[in-house]
C-alpha cells in the first residue's frame, strides 16, 4: 500500500512537471512585451491552480484518521467474541458463563485484554487469577485471547505505519505547493526593463566591448533587485562576469554579484546571466574531527554550503554508535538534507522528510541526530533546528551563548518535535557546532559551562584553528583518548 501511494505521488508530480514545462516555454513569449499592471498573467494563474490542487490533496490526507495508540472498544469486543466462539462454544458451562454471568465474564475478558495492552505484569497476573477461579478452560482461553490480541495489535501497528506514510506524503505535497507558488511568483514577476534603463546599460557595457541584446528586471518583495542580461563580448574577447557585476553595482548604487552556478565568462556567444544584490556578510568555516579509538571510520558527517537565496547552511549529523554503519546513517541524513534544501524546501520540512525516510526504513535502533544552522547573509539572522543534537554555541566578544535541545533524534518516531530558534548574528561572531562525543568528554553535569570556558579561552581567529584548539582542549579532559567520534564545526561571520 505504501508503494502504491509513493508511485501515485511520483506519477502525479511527473505529469504536473511536464505540464509546467509546456506552460513555461509556451508562455515565455509574454516577456517580449510589457503586460498591463492590472492584468494577471494567465500562465501564472495556471501554475497557481496546480499549487492549489496540491494543497487540497494535502488537506485531504490530513483529514483522514490519525494514529491510535490503543485498541478501540470495537476491536476489543471483536477479540472477546472471537475467543468465545473458539473456546466457549463447546463448553458445557457456556449457558451459565455467557448467560446469567455474561456481564461479569465480558468485563473480566476486557480487563485481561487491556492489561495485555498496558504490559503491566502485576495487572496481567491479577486478571489471570480472577479468570482462573471462574473458568475451567482458563489456559486455552488465555492463550487464544492473547493470540487474538497480538493479531489486532499488529494490525494497529501497520495501520499506524500507513497513517505515518500518509502524513509524510501530505507534508511533501504541501511543501511542493509552496515551492510551485514561489516559482510562479518568480517566473512571472520578471519584466522587461524600461527603455531608459536598457539604453543606459547598453551604453555602459558597450564601452567594455559587451553587446546587450535584452534586459529583464525582477524586484523582490524584500526589496532585492535581480537583473537578467542577455549579452555577448565583441571582437573575440572574453570578459569576466565579475567585471560586469561591478559596472551594475555602480549603476544601481548597490553591490551586485553574479548568481551562483552560472557562467563566469562572457564570450562571443549570446548567453543570459543572472545578477543579484550581493549579500552583506561572508562566512568562513573550519572543522576538526577525531574518530573513536579502535575505529577506522567516523560516524559523524557534515555539510556546509551557500545557497542561491543568500543563505549559508551548516548541517551536522551523528549516527548511532560509531564505525561504518553509523557513518552510513549520518551520511544518508546529510545527503538527503542537502538535496531537500537545495530544492527549495524549508529546513524544518527537509528535516521532517528525512525523519520520515528513516522511520519508513523500519530498521530497529537506527537513528541519527540532526543539527542545522541556516544564516541569512543579507540580514545576519540565524535559524537553528535540532533533533537529538548537542548544544550549539555562539561566541561574541567576551561572552558565549549556548543553544540547547532536548528533542529526540531523527528516525525514532514519526512525529518528532524539532526544536527551532533564531538569533541575530553580527560582524565577528562565531558559530560552534559539535557532536555529543565532544561534550560527553567534559565533566558530567557541567558540560556546557565547561565548553563555554574553553571557547572563551580560545584566541585563534580563523575557524580552522579555533576548531582544532577546542578539540585539543577537550581531549585534555579525557586523557587524550577519544571514547566516541568527535567533530567540531566552526563558522566565522564578517561584514563584506
Amino acid at each position: 500500500m505504501q508503494e502504491w501511494i509513493v508511485a501515485m505521488l511520483v506519477i502525479s508530480v511527473l505529469l504536473v512537471l511536464r505540464d509546467m514545462a509546456k506552460v513555461f516555454f509556451k508562455g515565455r513569449s509574454f516577456l517580449k512585451a510589457e503586460q498591463p499592471a492590472e492584468e494577471k498573467n494567465p500562465q501564472k494563474e495556471k501554475v497557481e491552480r496546480y499549487a492549489a490542487s496540491f494543497r487540497k490533496l494535502a488537506d485531504s490526507f490530513y483529514g483522514l484518521p490519525y494514529r491510535k495508540d490503543y485498541l478501540s472498544n470495537g476491536q476489543v469486543d471483536g477479540i472477546i467474541r472471537e475467543t468465545c466462539d473458539e473456546i466457549c462454544s463447546h463448553c458445557y458451562q457456556r449457558e451459565i458463563c455467557w448467560g446469567t454471568q455474561s456481564q461479569e465474564m465480558y468485563r473480566g475478558s476486557e480487563r485481561m485484554v487491556r492489561s495485555l495492552e498496558e504490559g503491566n505484569q502485576e495487572k496481567i497476573q491479577e486478571a489471570k487469577s480472577d479468570w482462573m477461579s471462574v473458568c475451567s478452560r482458563f489456559s486455552q482461553y488465555y492463550e487464544t485471547i492473547g493470540n487474538s490480541y497480538m493479531r489486532e495489535r499488529q494490525k494497529l501497528i501497520w495501520d499506524n505505519r500507513m497513517i505515518e506514510s500518509r502524513l509524510a506524503v501530505a507534508q511533501q505535497l504541501q511543501e511542493m505547493s509552496r515551492i510551485m507558488d514561489m516559482v510562479a511568483e518568480d517566473l512571472y514577476d520578471i519584466s522587461i526593463a524600461d527603455p531608459q534603463l536598457m539604453t543606459e546599460l547598453q551604453k555602459i557595457l558597450r564601452k567594455r566591448h559587451i553587446v546587450v541584446r535584452q534586459v529583464w528586471v525582477m524586484d523582490k518583495v524584500e526589496g532585492r533587485r535581480e537583473i537578467f542580461l542577455t549579452m555577448r563580448a565583441r571582437s573575440g574577447q572574453c570578459i569576466s562576469v565579475n567585471e560586469v557585476a561591478q559596472l551594475l553595482s555602480q549603476e544601481f548604487g548597490t553591490p551586485m554579484a553574479a548568481a551562483g552556478g552560472g557562467r563566469r565568462i562572457v564570450n562571443g556567444e549570446y548567453h543570459t546571466v543572472h545578477f543579484v544584490e550581493d549579500v552583506s556578510y561572508q562566512v568562513l568555516y573550519g572543522v576538526a574531527k577525531l574518530t573513536k579509538e579502535m575505529e577506522k571510520v567516523s560516524g559523524d558527517n557534515y555539510i556546509c554550503r551557500q545557497e542561491e537565496a543568500g543563505r549559508f547552511v551548516m548541517c551536522l549529523s551523528d549516527g548511532m554508535g560509531s564505525g561504518v554503519e553509523a557513518c552510513r546513517e549520518s551520511e544518508e541524513v546529510v545527503e538527503l538534507l542537502e538535496q531537500f534544501l537545495e530544492s527549495g524546501f524549508t529546513q524544518e520540512t527537509a528535516a521532517k522528510m528525512v525523519n520520515s525516510a528513516l522511520v519508513m526504513k523500519g530498521q530497529e535502533g537506527i537513528f541519527s541526530t540532526v543539527d542545522i544552522c541556516a544564516v541569512d547573509l543579507y540580514t545576519g539572522i540565524c535559524n537553528f533546528l535540532k533533533a537529538g543534537a548537542s548544544a550549539t554555541f555562539i561566541k561574541r566578544d567576551h561572552w558565549v551563548e549556548a543553544i540547547s535541545s532536548e528533542s529526540l533524534a531523527a528516525g525514532l518516531i514519526q512525529q518528532v518535535d524539532f526544536e527551532t530558534s533564531s538569533r541575530k548574528l553580527y560582524h565577528g561572531d562565531y558559530l560552534i557546532m559539535m557532536t555529543d562525543g565532544v561534550l560527553d568528554a567534559l565533566p558530567a553535569m557541567r558540560e556546557e559551562e565547561t565548553m563555554k570556558e574553553i571557547i572563551m579561552d580560545i584566541h585563534e581567529e580563523t575557524p580552522k584553528e579555533m576548531s582544532r584548539g577546542i578539540l585539543e582542549r577537550v581531549l585534555g579532559y579525557s586523557d587524550y583518548c577519544a571514547r566516541d567520534d568527535m567533530t567540531v564545526l566552526v563558522a566565522g561571520m564578517w561584514k563584506k
